[in-house]
């Protein structure tokens, strides 16, 4: 079929975008026995799950993500099988650690008890409280990671994890929402090392470490690392987005790469289709679901569509993380760290210490480049032997810059002469083992990944004023959008960052629900309480 625009397919549902999150949502509709079309704009698919030789011919670089600890905990994930698409996970010796600049260093290893006796000798009790924290987390998991990853209002995991916390225990856990990392840290251990572990793993986040909402995040990747790891895809990332995209084919799902959506196409007020870049139409008879940030579907995909003035008014005020720049290396050596403990870790946390992370955090809010940046650093062939040649190394560093200056060329280029001096003050002579060298400006990474906005990882920030029903905008805090047929399924919707997939599941379980009486209830309920949301005088 064809129109006067161009060709013209009909579907089920059409998938905007071929990240994380887009691939789950196209297997879980096609599982259901719908007909589903995926649309990825760039040429292969996974977003920022992908990998490529970049620094030196041989080394594996992935090119954005790289360790997947919510990958390994999802309860959305693991229910698809990847490992029946050719998956494996692969993992360092020990999952993450922390190089002080004083040389000293603090590491999760893969047994508890071995991570409690050394922070212990580090500080006398500090491996009784670790452990105690590792013992709330196997009491609160599995109710808990439903919560996280289910739909909001997430009631039945909430009723599990009250049952299995009681009052008190719940009391403690929302506390522990509200907390600051760099309060819990000095409530709960009495040692540095301790606390800059949960504060490194925090700042995974865009959260200041005394910002409100950090200990979550701390506490939840630092017990996720005792826990399942910091995994990684043999082979780099892009086997975990093969893997997922295979997943995806063999139960049906269409997948055309090279095909940014341009509009998506709404008639007689609900979302019909898309159109893409070249002309051509994809009909969708049940639904759309955008896997794309919210400014870009909201301000690009529907500008011709008439939405609420107070959705374009909230959208004004959405905020993004902070940018983010990459330096990628190719070594002809291990990482040559001063400190022990950090030499098996497939993730290191450097450039600060307890107080440092602080004065990172602050620099970044005032929108001051960072002059000693915290970094995240990856030891890729430590985690997984296959990404670079027997004796070598395939490293990269992350770190995050205020978005007033990510365009700034001079102000970056000299950011990167920091993080490479980080680097080499906690492992003298790291520079003179590198043999190849890639940069991944802010810009840089928005042109691989159009989600990843001068690289904000997480499609908007983690802070509690864009959480829950607050995120992307205040509404239900569910993938439904005011148009019906319309459902948002990337990270910018509830429950946010990381590659777990639930933003995509999400958003299928809502279009797949909203077939038959039930659903014609639940979508009635959806557009009553949009339609009071944005109606309601401020």
């Amino acid at each position: 079929m064809s129109t006067a625009d161009g060709p013209s397919t009909t579907c089920d549902a059409v998938v905007v975008g071929a990240g994380p999150n887009g691939l789950v949502a196209a297997t879980a509709l096609a599982d259901a026995g719908w007909d589903v079309v995926l649309l990825e704009a760039q040429d292969e698919v996974g977003g920022a799950v992908r990998s490529a030789e970049v620094t030196a011919p041989g080394f594996v670089t992935d090119l954005f993500s790289a360790f997947y600890p919510l990958a390994a905990a999802s309860p959305v994930i693991r229910g698809l099988d990847l490992e029946q698409h050719g998956l494996r996970w692969s993992r360092a010796s020990d999952p993450v650690g922390h190089a002080l600049p004083d040389g000293r260093g603090a590491v999760v290893r893969a047994d508890a008890q071995e991570t409690a006796a050394g922070l212990d000798a580090a500080a006398p009790g500090d491996g009784a409280a670790w452990l105690a924290m590792v013992e709330q987390w196997s009491r609160v998991r599995d109710p808990l990671l439903d919560a996280l990853f289910t739909p909001f209002p997430p009631v039945r995991a909430a009723t599990r994890l009250l049952a299995r916390t009681r009052t008190r225990g719940a009391l403690d856990l929302a506390r522990l929402a509200a907390l600051s990392v760099r309060r819990l840290g000095h409530e709960r251990f009495a040692g540095e090392e301790a606390r800059v572990l949960l504060t490194g793993n925090a700042m995974h986040s865009d959260l200041p470490p005394d910002g409100a909402g950090s200990a979550l995040y701390g506490w939840l990747l630092a017990m996720l690392a005792q826990d399942v790891g910091f995994p990684v895809p043999e082979g780099g990332a892009g086997a975990l987005a093969s893997a997922l995209r295979r997943r995806a084919e063999a139960a049906g799902v269409r997948v055309r790469c090279s095909a940014p959506v341009s509009e998506v196409l709404v008639e007689h007020g609900r979302a019909t289709g898309v159109r893409t870049e070249d002309g051509s139409r994809v009909r969708a008879r049940r639904g759309v679901l955008a896997d794309v940030p919210a400014p870009v579907l909201y301000g690009e995909l529907l500008s011709a569509v008439d939405l609420p003035p107070l959705l374009r008014s909230d959208l004004d005020r959405f905020q993004w993380d902070p940018a983010t720049l990459k330096v990628n290396w190719a070594l002809d050596g291990p990482v040559p760290w001063v400190a022990p403990e950090v030499r098996g870790a497939g993730t290191v946390h450097l450039g600060a210490d307890d107080d440092g992370l602080v004065d990172v955090g602050a620099d970044l809010t005032v929108g001051r480049m960072p002059r000693r940046p915290f970094l995240l650093f990856g030891q890729m062939t430590t985690a997984d032997p296959r990404r670079s040649p027997a004796g070598t190394e395939s490293a990269w560093a992350y770190t995050h810059l205020p978005r007033a200056l990510a365009g700034d060329a001079d102000a970056v280029h000299e950011q990167v002469g920091r993080v490479e001096a980080a680097v080499e003050e906690v492992a003298p002579g790291f520079l003179g083992a590198v043999v190849g060298r890639h940069v991944q400006d802010p810009s840089a990474l928005e042109a691989g990944d159009r989600a990843l906005s001068l690289g904000a990882l997480n499609g908007g920030t983690a802070a509690l004023h864009q959480q829950l029903v607050l995120r992307p905008t205040p509404g239900p805090g569910r993938p439904e959008t005011p148009v019906p047929g319309l459902f948002l399924a990337g990270s910018s919707a509830h429950p946010g960052g990381g590659v777990h997939g639930a933003c995509g599941w999400n958003a299928a379980l809502a279009a797949l629900r909203q077939r038959g009486p039930l659903g014609t209830v639940r979508a009635a309920l959806a557009r009553t309480v949009w339609s009071r949301v944005l109606s309601d005088p401020r």
